[in-house]
């Protein structure tokens, strides 16, 4: 279903929220609780106004908290009815912390409730009844607002990365199954090079024998000799083709597996919130095919594990090539495990991979974080 069908438009909400502050302050103005003058249309239309600033609450959240707090300290100077602090400043508090604005909220709650103690006190009130009995209710519905902002706030951002997740896993599964299809359309192609290429390779060499054997007046097995030459060169022709196109990418299909395409694999993980450092010192197509592409599988699998699973803001990927080996390193600075993790099928594919080339591959926790380093020869299995 769509999310516009879900979830009111956002100005939408924010006239609702301003309609309620404004009858809340209202409501509590006609209350006629305190003060030294009787409400006029000034009051009701500074509430009015406070109502007005939720339509401003999403783009300017700080200057909105701003005006109320100014504006709560106004209306009293007047002297109109007592509205509490915490109620015009609800949703302005509300609004900064839904924003990411939490020092913001927490430093002007506890500014608004400090100078409105000291007036209060300054003019006589019971001390008791301030502190002990009057504080606590605006000092909870403050807190509740900001909590209730923070908490929303929070919740966004849990499901935006949970979006961003699933689109990086329905991408990595993507590219896996285009590898996949990749390497079977590879290894029908050298089956049929290998076993019928080789075959028809035979049968055409051992045609030509037999034709300079046949005498030249032979009218039967001489044409019947050259048929089968024929035939057997016109299937080595088609054998070709066929493997020609099954050597080739899929159209419409774009699977490159090199460690110059590492932009795609890091963008998914700074998508996702990380800050990615990538240090490849590697110059790009000198090193075999074979080991360039497992040494970009291996970073791939290991940057989605940090992404799926590590609890971290930091991931470094480094690549080192030495005059007889390349190394790998993936870095993450997640805590260590509270227990021992049980090894998953990306880090054993990982394994396999390296020690299918001759190389090798480990892990390590540390304090500063989660490792994973691969070593590959830089030259091609035999």
């Amino acid at each position: 279903m769509d999310s516009r069908i879900r979830r009111p438009m956002p100005w939408v909400a924010d006239s609702i929220l301003g309609l309620v502050v404004t009858a809340t302050l209202v409501g509590t103005i006609s209350a006629r609780q305190g003060g030294t003058q009787q409400p006029d249309a000034i009051a009701y239309a500074w509430a009015a106004g406070l109502g007005a600033l939720m339509l401003a609450r999403r783009r300017y959240p700080r200057a909105v908290l701003g005006v109320t707090a100014l504006g709560l300290f106004a209306y009293y100077s007047v002297g109109y009815p007592a509205v509490g602090v915490a109620v015009p400043l609800a949703a302005a508090l509300f609004s900064a912390a839904e924003a990411g604005r939490l020092v913001t909220a927490a430093v002007t709650s506890l500014g608004v409730l400090g100078v409105s103690l000291m007036f209060r006190l300054m003019e006589g009130q019971d001390a008791a009844f301030v502190l002990g009995y009057d504080l606590a209710p605006h000092v909870t519905l403050m807190a509740v607002a900001i909590a209730l902002g923070d908490g929303l706030r929070s919740r966004r951002v849990q499901q935006r990365s949970q979006r961003e997740l699933r689109d990086l896993m329905a991408r990595q599964y993507i590219q896996e199954a285009e590898s996949w299809l990749r390497e079977e359309r590879l290894s029908i192609a050298r089956d049929l090079h290998d076993a019928i290429g080789h075959a028809l390779s035979v049968i055409s060499l051992h045609a030509e024998v037999a034709r300079e054997a046949i005498p030249v007046d032979d009218e039967v097995a001489g044409p019947a000799v050259r048929q089968v030459k024929a035939a057997a060169s016109e299937a080595m022709r088609e054998l070709r083709t066929t493997v020609g196109v099954l050597r080739s990418k899929p159209p419409g299909r774009s699977v490159t597996v090199s460690l110059a395409y590492l932009s795609p694999v890091l963008d998914t993980a700074r998508a996702a919130g990380f800050d990615v450092e990538e240090q490849v010192e590697v110059a790009p197509g000198t090193l075999p095919r074979i080991i360039d592409a497992a040494a970009y599988r291996i970073v791939q699998e290991a940057v989605t594990n940090v992404v799926r699973h590590a609890d971290a803001s930091r991931l470094s990927v480094r690549v080192v090539a030495g005059t007889t080996r390349l190394r790998v390193f993936v870095t993450d600075d997640g805590p260590p495990p509270g227990k021992p993790l049980r090894a998953g099928h990306g880090i054993a594919g990982m394994t396999e991979r390296a020690r299918a080339l001759g190389g090798s591959l480990r892990t390590r926790h540390e304090a500063s974080g989660f490792t994973v380093e691969a070593e590959l020869p830089l030259r091609e299995p035999s």
